[in-house]
């Protein structure tokens, strides 16, 4: 294991390092999450670097593992691939994909919440909202309390551009076999992440799943294989 950490390339090992250090300057600072995370365009908290910021954070142990996992699975086979520059380009418009579809999502959903709700609740979430979030609470009426969610809850995570690096496994080595934890089975790559996608298309339309992002889960796949597929169309041959 210690072999093949020394042999991840640069920007792989430098964002695993980066994403590290941001976690736990989180749990030293708890303010850095309330500023750093990604709130919906509407909401008071919104702040354009967010937009960038939000993918070097995450909100638990188990949340950061995962996704460094997954980096430290895939990024340096696809960094050797595509070269350090253009791999760190992807990796990062794949995440703003991912936030870009999330927050188109995020707004059309407070559009709808909106229809539904007492201006003068409108106003009464949108002044005190964030603060009963802050306190680990949030308004007892369902409608309310989703329409609190929706604009005072931040999104944080390297999902979005993880997912860029699974569709870019996925197009760049289809009949790749991984090897699933949860089942324990083999599958080849095109189909974990054609099978994944439609999960996270299922969730997120259903909303089966809450408090994941699963748009931007789709978000960073759909961003990265339409880079791939214009790279390819320019005569790139990776």
């Amino acid at each position: 294991m210690q072999d093949r950490i020394n042999s991840l390339p640069a920007i792989t090992k430098n964002l695993i390092i980066v994403n590290i250090l941001m976690f736990l300057a989180t749990m030293s600072f708890p303010i850095l999450s309330s500023k750093l995370a990604l709130f919906s365009v509407v909401s008071s908290e919104f702040v354009p670097y967010q937009i960038v910021t939000h993918m070097f954070m995450h909100g638990s142990v188990t949340h950061i593992f995962f996704n460094m996992f997954a980096l430290f699975m895939f990024g340096g086979v696809i960094e050797r691939a595509f070269g350090h520059q253009r791999f760190l380009f992807y990796y990062i418009a794949t995440g703003l994909g991912a936030a870009l579809l999330q927050s188109g999502v995020n707004y059309m959903e407070i559009q709808q919440a909106i229809q539904g709700l007492d201006p003068r609740a409108v106003s009464m979430v949108v002044s005190d909202g964030r603060d009963l979030i802050e306190q680990g609470m949030n308004y007892k009426a369902p409608a309310i309390g989703n329409f609190n969610s929706l604009i005072n809850i931040g999104m944080v995570g390297a999902s979005g551009a993880v997912f860029g690096l699974l569709a870019a496994f996925g197009m760049l080595y289809p009949n790749q076999t991984i090897y699933l934890l949860f089942p324990p089975i083999p599958i080849k790559a095109k189909y974990f992440v054609l099978g994944y996608g439609a999960i996270e298309l299922y969730l997120g339309m259903t909303g089966r799943n809450p408090g994941v992002a699963h748009f931007a889960h789709l978000g960073g796949a759909i961003f990265g294989a339409l880079m791939i597929l214009y790279w390819r169309k320019q005569g790139e041959r990776f």
